[in-house]
């Protein structure tokens, strides 16, 4: 029996997107940039897409679209297409539980001599808007917050944070990779400026993303070319992925109501079966969640994440150790730091996630073997301890043994020279 409960890292391209994606290959492999017929029937499935992404998100018009390679593409471009218009380093604000597509340019940014605030977030993972507030400057050229935090679930809230900088002026960019197609977004409502997509989060293939741009936020491309999409991502599109991302966008909005509602009730059934278990504490928010999301991490135990992943793939169930990003890495999580935990602490996450094919009896069996595969490790490591701590105390019994037997030979020796 095998479970697949790490779809925040990537879920399955449905069929209906792999039908598209083969389609495209075989009748529509032309390049979408030449003025032919081949060229035209490329074009078509393009637009066809664009069409359905806008339409998940509500955008007011397909041009407000850009496809990418990806969400780590999108979120580039935001943080580099807005900067790169400054002759000097100016001020952005990002906080301290973003995905490292935002991280990364942001420290690259301050190598490069800007001023970076990283905003605290509370225990849960959340920003205080007041923080927001009081962090905004007069050269602060853009406001980064993650919508809905890949490794402890956290949605942020985000229309409070982007009305703050839409009122002082400043775009305002949020990671919406996690919260597509599993909360309704409504670009029109939102405040904001910039928001980043991902094919393959949401059932269609990797490879495929995309940022929405409002009408009127001024955007510099960070590659160079042909000047595709509206000269804003140079390069040959990727038909059959754009395609496979425009057939699972259009389903996702369909199906998302009643799923929405069947992954909240799976999540909260898999949270109720660990309440039992004192050495999972769970991570997040607890009510301001993705609806797919389960997190935890083992503040009393030496366990790493990473040691729990491997029992429970043995087990035929695939997890993540925190963000899939770093699950290749034993360094502590910048996620749990961020929340307050140490370093040490921070080595033990863990996150579950659901997605269409998740089924109660998953949800039932997947806790028990949880709990079971958390019995024998933390047994393990306990016996560990109980033979440290004897070596320990047979070490110290030795010593004192050999200072008696060698405490006469010396009073002798110093009494009798």
């Amino acid at each position: 029996m095998q479970i697949y409960l790490d779809y925040s890292a990537t879920t399955p391209p449905r069929p209906e997107a792999i039908t598209a994606m083969q389609t495209a290959i075989a009748q529509h492999w032309g390049n979408a940039s030449s003025l032919h017929h081949w060229g035209n029937r490329a074009a078509t499935p393009i637009e066809g897409a664009r069409l359905q992404v806008a339409s998940l998100i509500n955008a007011p018009s397909v041009d407000s679209l850009v496809f990418t390679a990806g969400g780590t593409e999108a979120d580039n471009l935001a943080i580099f297409g807005t900067t790169r218009q400054y002759a000097e380093p100016q001020h952005i604000i990002v906080s301290a539980v973003e995905h490292s597509a935002i991280t990364a340019p942001a420290r690259q940014l301050e190598a490069d001599g800007w001023q970076v605030t990283w905003l605290a977030v509370d225990p849960q993972g959340a920003v205080d808007p007041n923080d927001l507030k009081a962090a905004i400057r007069e050269n602060t050229a853009l406001v980064s917050i993650i919508y809905g935090q890949s490794e402890i679930g956290t949605l942020q809230p985000i229309a409070e944070l982007g009305a703050i900088a839409q009122a002082s002026g400043v775009p305002f960019h949020t990671d919406a990779v996690q919260v597509a197609g599993r909360l309704p977004i409504d670009v029109q409502q939102l405040p904001v400026d910039l928001l980043s997509l991902s094919s393959h989060k949401i059932y269609g293939p990797q490879g495929a993303g995309a940022l929405y741009i409002k009408p009127g936020t001024a955007l510099l491309p960070i590659l160079l070319g042909g000047g595709q999409e509206n000269q804003l991502r140079s390069g040959t599109q990727a038909v059959p992925n754009i395609a496979g991302f425009g057939v699972a966008a259009e389903i996702a909005a369909t199906e998302m109501p009643a799923e929405t509602l069947r992954l909240i009730y799976l999540r909260d059934r898999f949270f109720a079966h660990m309440n039992e278990v004192p050495a999972l504490v769970p991570t997040g928010d607890p009510r301001h969640r993705l609806p797919h999301h389960i997190s935890f991490c083992l503040p009393h135990s030496d366990i790493t994440g990473k040691a729990l992943v491997r029992q429970m793939n043995l087990a035929g169930i695939g997890i993540s150790a925190g963000s899939a990003c770093h699950s290749g890495q034993l360094s502590p999580s910048p996620i749990l730091k961020a929340i307050g935990y140490s370093d040490q602490v921070a080595k033990t996450g863990i996150r579950i996630t659901l997605g269409r094919q998740t089924t109660e009896a998953d949800v039932d069996w997947s806790a028990m073997v949880l709990k079971q595969v958390l019995e024998r490790v933390l047994d393990r490591a306990s016996d560990k301890t109980s033979e440290k701590a004897s070596e320990k105390a047979s070490e110290k019994a030795s010593e004192k043994a050999l200072e008696k037997e060698a405490a006469p030979t010396m009073l002798f020796s110093a009494s009798n020279p």
